[in-house]
């Protein structure tokens, strides 16, 4: 027989989860599962270019109208739909508003990749 759970269940309420920030570029993670963590952002505004030698990183726009920028082209993701950019691909995410997205990445990974730079946000800041 399980023991009952140490606090009570609730599900993750992203609108209230984004009402507790207001930075842009700087995603605050939600939720882990195994070593993955699911982050929110609010994007606007030019990215950098960068990639993530090691992992795939996946884009879900819940608000706005996201563009991710490659060498060779570009994808639009729109509300409601996501993209998986492979690893080792450089990219450059671009909002012309403010976007509000989801993310699934491992833990650790680094926004910026090998970059850095003034737009690299601090890991494992949970909301």
């Amino acid at each position: 027989m399980q023991s009952a759970p140490s606090k009570p269940y609730n599900a993750i309420n992203f609108s209230q989860k984004f009402g507790l920030f207001t930075e842009q570029w700087q995603p605050k993670v939600v939720a882990e599962l195994n070593d993955y963590q699911f982050k929110i952002a609010r994007l606007e505004g030019d990215f950098v270019w960068h990639d993530h030698p090691e992992t795939d990183e996946a884009f879900i726009v819940l608000d706005g109208e996201l563009r991710i920028d490659f060498r060779d082209g570009s994808v639009t993701i729109k509300p409601g739909e996501m993209y998986v950019v492979p690893k080792g691909v450089e990219h450059k995410p671009y909002a012309e508003r403010e976007v509000r997205l989801m993310m699934i990445e491992p833990r650790g990974v680094v926004n910026t990749g090998r970059e850095g730079g003034a737009r690299t946000a601090q890991n494992d800041v949970w909301v």
